[in-house]
């Protein structure tokens, strides 16, 4: 999706299929590594979504939601995400960020944890850790090359009735409408609740559902949610890992007084599962639907209900779901055009180029240290200056001729001079172009880190993803080389 940052890929062995995943059966519920809630500045926010840009947005329906989750890299090099509310979402500047510091003094490993928030002038966002492997939705409703296996799915209502027990004991009992689009998957597979739903987005009082099939009976007479709405929505959710599809509760509650539960069950889970459990599964969401709030479990009874049900705590959730595992290994300096790259913020890569200009290739040979003055050095001197102009102009049409010819004269290239082509190449929608003078430029100066981070950038115009991702990393491990061995 356009932006990465640096890691070490470590993808599961046969052997991984027996490892000890040993949070999975752990009541606990402490994270580590959070940062402290804070507030951002506009400014920070729209750098590190590259200007609020399209391709970093994350939101299944994309730029139509009323309010658009994008991904976004600060300058830590900390991924996160940034909720941007629609105007007119939170009239109460003081009340949003109220109710956003309130949320975000929660630290859980089960929730997808608050870590700042934005409020400048009519602007209201809400940042959040960055989850990269999609939502409930997308593995149930929408998946590409499994569906989400038996377990999985004990799992996910095991973990968020975790989350909710815990929002319950701080005192945050109201979430907002729960679904399959709030449960989000870590790096490492397991499913959070998203912090999103905990913020109240209200106006007198009352929360607004976007679809009515699905809200509790309570808030279509009086139009306001209460504890034991969230154990309503948590049935619906249940519904959705039992039958893989999204049915409204009035009909499966149909089904389930009919008896007939395998009319219910996902066809996709046929021999995953003892019959025992799902009747057990089924007679829970029953609970949870039932039309009179007082009627409905709590929190730790639906964790009562849910914990036996789990029969493979040791299998990490990564591999249940056949994803690879990333172990993140981040640099302990990028410098500024590692973190442009990784932004995909080719203006601020522009810049860079520009202000370091040649001095990368001090002391290295090249053809513009001779001092020969031959009219072809001229020439080549020439050549060069008006490239430059070119190119500090954002002319890159201009700068590609007069760097093409300027390769063509020298008798030993410049790794600068393909860099510059490179870049000049990617802002004329030239990929191909631009990734084979990134690579020219690694042959000229094999550890410099500017020449992978632009091979990644080009990459990534192309669409190879992964390979981005190895290319920027790589550039970020000499990053460190580089740096210690060069001043500048």
């Amino acid at each position: 999706m356009g932006c990465f940052y640096s890691r070490t890929i470590h993808l599961p062995s046969p052997d991984d299929l027996s490892k000890l995943h040993s949070e999975n059966g752990d009541e606990g519920g402490q994270v580590q590594q959070v940062p402290a809630f804070k507030e951002y500045s506009l400014s920070e926010l729209r750098k590190a979504t590259n200007g609020f840009c399209t391709d970093f947005i994350v939101s299944e329906s994309g730029e139509k939601a009323p309010n658009v989750v994008y991904k976004g890299i600060l300058d830590n090099n900390h991924l996160v995400a940034v909720k941007r509310f629609s105007k007119l979402a939170w009239p109460d500047a003081q009340q949003f960020v109220v109710e956003a510091a309130g949320v975000g003094k929660l630290r859980h490993r089960r929730l997808v944890n608050l870590i700042g928030c934005c409020n400048e002038g009519d602007e209201r966002l809400l940042v959040a850790q960055y989850m990269p492997n999609d939502t409930l939705s997308k593995h149930l409703f929408h998946w590409d090359k499994q569906p989400l296996a038996w377990e999985m799915r004990v799992r996910v209502a095991h973990y968020i009735a975790q989350a909710l027990d815990y929002c319950n004991t701080e005192n945050r009992k109201i979430y907002h409408d729960l679904n399959a689009y709030r449960i989000l998957f870590d790096e490492d597979g397991d499913p959070c609740l998203s912090s999103f739903g905990l913020m109240k987005n209200s106006r007198d009082g009352k929360s607004y559902s976007t679809n009515l099939a699905y809200t509790p009976p309570e808030f279509l007479r009086t139009g306001r949610v209460i504890p034991e709405s969230v154990i309503y929505s948590y049935g619906t959710v249940l519904l959705d890992l039992l039958s893989g599809k999204h049915i409204p509760p009035s009909r499966a509650l149909d089904i389930i007084r009919g008896k007939n539960v395998l009319m219910l069950m996902d066809s996709s889970l046929e021999g995953q599962y003892a019959s025992d459990d799902a009747t057990n599964l089924v007679e829970l969401a029953s609970k949870c639907l039932q039309s009179e709030a007082r009627d409905r479990p709590d929190p730790k009874f639906l964790l009562a209900a849910v914990a036996p049900l789990q029969k493979q705590k040791e299998v990490a959730s990564y591999i249940l779901m056949g994803l690879s595992k990333d172990t993140v290994t981040l640099p302990t300096i990028l410098s500024p055009i590692g973190k442009a790259c990784a932004r995909m913020d080719l203006t601020a890569v522009h810049d860079i180029l520009l202000k370091t200009g040649y001095k990368d290739e001090e002391g290295a040979e090249n053809e513009l240290s001779f001092q020969e003055w031959t009219q072809q050095v001229q020439d080549i001197l020439n050549t060069k200056k008006f490239g430059d102009i070119a190119f500090r102009d954002s002319d890159f049409k201009k700068a590609i001729e007069y760097y093409s010819k300027l390769v063509n004269l020298m008798s030993i290239p410049s790794a600068t001079v393909f860099a510059r082509r490179a870049f000049s190449c990617l802002m004329n929608g030239q990929a191909e172009l631009a990734l084979r003078d990134a690579m020219q430029a690694q042959v000229c100066i094999p550890e410099w880190p500017t020449a992978f981070y632009l091979q990644a950038l080009a990459l990534s115009k192309l669409g190879m993803e992964t390979d981005a991702k190895d290319m920027l990393n790589d550039g970020a491990v000499l990053e460190v080389k580089w740096q210690s061995r060069y001043k500048f």
